[in-house]
């Protein structure tokens, strides 16, 4: 029987606590510490997760525990710094998107684990949902180029709009949820950018100076496909057209119709609703001798729709699989980079007022 991988959750917040959740679910690991700041003065535990050690020094339980593996869920700008550090100690690493603040930083993390024979799989939850494979497989049908069209605009209030501001303090919403995208979009062309323009505006005073809450950047690929992406977190924030999924090619068009009724009465800072994709709209742009569609539109019902906690799950499982069947995750890791690569390129855009060539 095969043993146990001993993890060491790290970060509590949302995504922290869906992943242990699953830890404590699946067969495969076993939960040796729970890790964050005030984790041992915590009382929001969930029941399954009250009774684990905790520790409120990642050094300190790194060391104490010595874990096979070590799951990053903390603030991005201690992203690289852990994961090292996990690599040093001889874990394996499930870390939370972004891998790092910098591209250099994040070529580190992958430098590093390979140097230690370690496994990275990062939190790129959109791989994992069936739904959502669906969409870039039927993409890749649309001929070339590709014009993409996505975006992810959260009006968020109260502690949501604290845990934004908490995140400015290193990335902005493009960067941060547009890695998410961005690499679907890479998925979809398998093509190489080339280009990247984008514009941000800061719409709050509780924000810093240098940092701006609304971001929209274009990238051009080198097949010529085009995608756009659009992110703006905060109390002013729309909750009209706060998420589109599109995609047009040469011949017809995918789009994702049903997230947003997904999230009406739940609104866009609902986290199950980032995700939702079980009806996807197919048009073919074909036409007959009488210059009409020659094929109707087609409803494409996705019944395997997971919710937030269920895709953290299936995170998991593969995290587990690529430790126990020692899959080889070298693209996964450089496509890893290269989204959040493309995603701070935007950000220069707009701290410069420039486009920036790859």
């Amino acid at each position: 029987m095969q043993e146990r991988v001993r993890v060491l959750v790290v970060g509590l917040g949302n995504m922290g606590i869906s992943h242990a959740k699953a830890y404590h679910a699946l067969d495969g690991f076993e939960i040796v510490g729970l890790c964050s700041r005030h984790a041992t003065s915590m009382t929001t535990l969930p029941p399954e997760l009250a009774d684990y050690p905790r520790y409120d020094d990642y050094l300190d339980a790194l060391e104490t525990l010595k874990p096979d593996a070590v799951s990053i869920n903390t603030w991005p700008d201690t992203h690289a710094e852990y994961a090292c550090k996990a690599f040093e100690a001889g874990a394996h690493v499930f870390l939370e998107k972004p891998v790092a603040e910098t591209v250099a930083e994040a070529q580190q993390v992958v430098d590093a684990v390979v140097k230690a024979g370690r496994k990275l799989v990062v939190g790129y939850i959109l791989r994992h949902h069936p739904s959502w494979a669906k969409f870039v497989e039927l993409a890749q049908g649309l001929g070339k180029p590709l014009v993409m069209r996505m975006n992810l605009n959260q009006q968020s209030s109260g502690g949501e709009w604290g845990v934004h501001k908490q995140i400015m303090n290193s990335l902005s919403p493009i960067v941060d949820c547009g890695v998410h995208y961005v690499d679907i979009m890479c998925l979809m062309t398998g093509a190489r950018p080339v280009k990247v323009h984008a514009m941000g505006v800061r719409l709050s005073d509780e924000i810093a100076p240098d940092m701006y809450n609304y971001g929209h950047l274009q990238v051009t690929f080198d097949d010529g496909s085009v995608g756009w992406y659009e992110a703006g977190w905060g109390p002013m924030m729309s909750e009209t057209a706060f998420f589109v999924k599109d995609v047009v090619g040469p011949k017809g068009c995918v789009s994702i119709v049903a997230a947003e009724q997904a999230g009406q009465g739940h609104g866009s800072s609902d986290v199950d609703g980032h995700t939702k994709a079980n009806l996807l709209r197919l048009h073919h742009a074909q036409t007959d001798e009488s210059g009409g569609f020659s094929k109707a539109d087609e409803m494409i019902e996705m019944e395997d729709e997971p919710g937030h906690d269920d895709l953290c799950l299936r995170e998991q499982q593969y995290f587990l699989k690529a430790i126990l069947e020692d899959i080889d995750l070298t693209q996964h890791m450089r496509d890893a980079v290269n989204s959040l690569h493309i995603v701070l390129a935007a950000d220069e855009s707009i701290r410069t007022k420039q486009s920036v060539d790859f």
